[in-house]
């Protein structure tokens, strides 16, 4: 059995959930709504204030489905309710981070300044002028927006110049020496 399945997704106060016949589930919150299509493979009951997720047999799709379905269902649960953020860090001489409008405009050491466009259900915040605050309510679509920031200049180990997430660890590498 899925450790991660058989456990009861517990509704927080002020979220309700629906789930269709054809397996659509809709999730509604202070923040937003939210809407999936899971897996047919799987059956999704509401109890009271619980979310139970159940596979229909136990061959080896269904049991991926399983856990995959109750994640998936939990992380809307908690978007919806608190929400999700990425914080980028911004490292290298002359690297910072403008906002204008709802896009964000990086100077990245190009020669000419990056502007990253607004995505729909993300805000952007620039506490200062090294760190990007990506928010939202969809876990995957903050962690991509996040992601595509960074993949403008990724940490190199040398310096530790670029954009890096502000949990993130730069393992450094020593330089070359001269020979003597």
């Amino acid at each position: 059995m899925s450790r991660v399945g058989k456990l009861p997704i517990i509704l927080p106060n002020g979220v309700e959930v629906k789930v269709d016949s054809s397996n659509v589930v809709t999730v509604k919150g202070s923040k937003g709504v939210l809407v999936k299509k899971m897996p047919g493979e799987v059956v999704i009951k509401q109890e009271e204030q619980q979310i139970i997720v159940e596979r229909k047999n136990d061959n080896k799709h269904n049991r991926q489905m399983h856990g995959l379905t109750r994640a998936l269902i939990f992380n809307m649960v908690n978007g919806v309710s608190e929400g999700y953020q990425k914080t980028l860090e911004l490292n290298g001489v002359g690297y910072r981070a403008q906002l204008k409008g709802k896009n964000i405009v990086l100077n990245l050491g190009y020669s000419h300044p990056v502007e990253i466009l607004g995505v729909e259900g993300i805000t952007y915040e620039v506490p200062n002028q090294t760190q990007i605050v990506v928010k939202g309510i969809d876990k995957q679509l903050v962690g991509e927006v996040a992601a595509k920031i960074r993949q403008w200049r990724k940490p190199e180990p040398y310096k530790g110049k670029g954009i890096k997430y502000s949990d993130e660890i730069i393992r450094r590498k020593e330089g070359k020496t001269g020979k003597k």
